[in-house]
């Protein structure tokens, strides 16, 4: 007979793991001799190798007394229910590793490829660090909220990073956000080119992204996460309003622009 260190060591766990298999009731626990010691026969020492293999194996541990129980057939059909849980594990976990290989820079964290590839073209034209994190940071939540819609909306914000006016724009708006303080008359120009921009959207009907637009909390939250991460952009909305727009996610032409 042998005590619960030897069976656990002729197993090849520990004696915890004999123990938490009393509690579930996966290994019956013997009665204690007169000394007060737990002793296991041969019937303790095949059952816990039996556990243990199927344990070691991936087998839950809720299933694994039912399957010491079950005739051949149903063991095997069982294990092979198992067996298709396990393989959609690993699928999940291969898909899991494939994202983590991908996080290779704060970029890709919950980015689709779209929003890299332009966060890259605004790298290529002169654009900030500072003004890409706060770009990235916009584009996540847009990310989050319409991922089927990103590639279009990428297209879109692709070509007008072949128009000199956004690239002016978006130099503008980088050495506004990296200086400090601020000379107004960056804000001043940086305002003129949206509103202008702006206007001739607004004519060819293309101002908003539609669905975007009609999102009160996606509106909420992109126009918010603009004035947290920058003070200065309160001075941009006051100076946009002053050209008879209203608004940053989703602008809208006032009647008649406010008098400087």
């Amino acid at each position: 007979m042998l005590t619960i260190g030897q069976l656990a060591a002729y197993a090849g766990v520990t004696a915890r793991t004999v123990r938490h298999y009393h509690q579930i009731g996966l290994l019956p626990e013997p009665e204690r001799d007169d000394s007060g010691y737990r002793r296991y026969g041969a019937k303790a020492v095949v059952s816990l190798i039996k556990i243990r293999t199927l344990a070691n194996a991936g087998v839950p541990l809720s299933q694994v007394g039912p399957l010491l129980e079950a005739e051949p057939a149903a063991f095997a059909d069982a294990l092979q229910r198992i067996d298709r849980d396990l393989r959609d594990e690993i699928d999940r976990l291969e898909t899991s590793r494939k994202q983590i290989a991908q996080l290779t820079t704060g970029d890709t964290l919950a980015l689709p490829s779209d929003v890299l590839h332009y966060l890259d073209r605004l790298r290529e034209i002169g654009a900030s660090e500072r003004m890409i994190d706060g770009e990235r940071e916009g584009w996540i939540l847009v990310a989050a909220r319409w991922p089927d819609q990103i590639p279009e909306v990428m297209a879109g914000k692709l070509a007008q990073l072949d128009d000199p006016h956004h690239v002016r724009l978006y130099r503008l708006l980088s050495e506004i956000i990296d200086s400090d303080p601020v000379d107004d008359r960056l804000l001043e120009e940086a305002a003129d080119i949206m509103a202008n921009l702006a206007e001739q959207a607004f004519a060819a009907g293309e101002l908003n992204f539609e669905e975007m637009a009609q999102d009160e909390v996606a509106v909420g939250l992109l126009d918010g996460l603009l004035l947290e991460s920058d003070p200065r952009a309160g001075r941009m909305l006051e100076l946009m309003r002053e050209r008879g727009w209203v608004g940053w996610t989703r602008l809208e032409r006032l009647d008649a622009p406010c008098q400087r």
